[in-house]
């Protein structure tokens, strides 16, 4: 789980958090990763029109699954791995080092906004980024921080967690995955932290209402393509 991106947190404290979480994060979720090669499976599918010479952005992608993913089935694509922590970041650089494509890469350690320049990808992907901004407007100028840095008809895969929490299928959702989590081998202190922050630290929304933010970034309507639980993805071209 990656924690907010918003401007309204302790940054640093954040970070801190993350860089003791690194070295353990891919086994810790090793178990749910059936869900993550599901994702990776779709999207395949949703970027294969991409030119056999691509640019990648990959925001906040923590140790870089995604990005490993990509590169490794696209040999000729480059990307922009952005990531505020640095441990997290030094994961996802020896990952591309052993994979064997850290020349195509560009690391930048830090947040979007901090990114240099704003060069023209032909795609980007944000995994379980945006939930973390709890401010409406500041989520819709996430969204436009990536399109602003996507061709004109660029593709964002992104995903988040959402459900209308006030509806009976939230119940229901969420306490199979809790029991999924519960099954991922993450300690009950953990399971309890997680239970603290879906309710207090995360933008769970209904799926249109996040559809709409990513449109309102400067996308067209966004196309679900994606979920599993509580996780829902989409991918929207910039408009």
């Amino acid at each position: 789980m990656k924690l907010r991106w918003g401007a309204d947190v302790d940054q640093d404290q954040i970070k801190a958090l993350f860089d003791q979480q690194a070295t353990s994060y891919d086994k810790q979720w090793a178990r749910t990763a059936p869900i993550r090669h599901c994702l990776h499976l779709l999207l395949d599918s949703q970027f294969a029109a991409l030119p056999a010479d691509a640019r990648v952005l990959c925001v906040g992608l923590g140790t870089g699954a995604e990005l490993a993913h990509l590169a490794l089935k696209n040999p000729g694509w480059r990307f922009t791995a952005v990531e505020p922590s640095a441990a997290m970041l030094d994961q996802c650089r020896r990952r591309a080092e052993e994979g064997g494509f850290a020349a195509r890469c560009e690391f930048h350690e830090g947040y979007l906004a901090s990114l240099p320049g704003r060069a023209a990808h032909d795609a980007a992907t944000c995994f379980l980024v945006s939930q973390f901004i709890l401010d409406r407007p500041a989520r819709v100028a996430f969204f436009r921080g990536i399109a602003d840095r996507l061709k004109r008809g660029g593709l964002l895969a992104s995903s988040d967690l959402a459900s209308d929490v006030r509806s009976p299928a939230y119940d229901v959702l969420m306490a199979a995955w809790v029991r999924m989590m519960a099954a991922a081998d993450v300690s009950p202190e953990a399971m309890a932290r997680m239970r603290h922050a879906y309710a207090h630290d995360v933008g769970v929304l209904p799926p249109t209402e996040i559809a709409s933010m990513i449109a309102a970034g400067g996308f067209e309507p966004p196309v679900q393509f994606f979920q599993a639980g509580l996780i829902h993805g989409w991918v929207s071209q910039r408009g």
